[in-house]
């Protein structure tokens, strides 16, 4: 694991009411939404940089409007549907 470190105003934890684990939690899922929404890394990592299951990911992305099916095509989408 990888330890990596931001400076944040102390102001903008005021603002938010937010301590420091609060945060960093925070931090941690918005990194995990962002690297899934611009597929840089699967559905598992993105759980683990946010520190939760996958399926609670997936809860967190559908909290966020993210889906996790995508399709290049409407073919692609039925296809997949007539296989469900």
């Amino acid at each position: 694991m990888c330890i990596v470190s931001i400076n944040v105003p102390e102001e903008i934890l005021l603002d938010l009411h937010e301590d420091e684990n609060g945060f960093t939690e925070y931090m941690k899922r918005m990194l995990a939404i962002d690297l899934y929404k611009n597929k840089k890394v699967s559905l598992g990592y993105c759980a683990s940089v946010a520190e939760m299951t996958k399926e609670e990911f997936i809860r967190l992305l559908g909290m966020n409007g993210i889906s996790i099916f995508s399709f290049d095509s409407e073919d692609e989408f039925l296809e997949e549907l007539k296989n469900a």
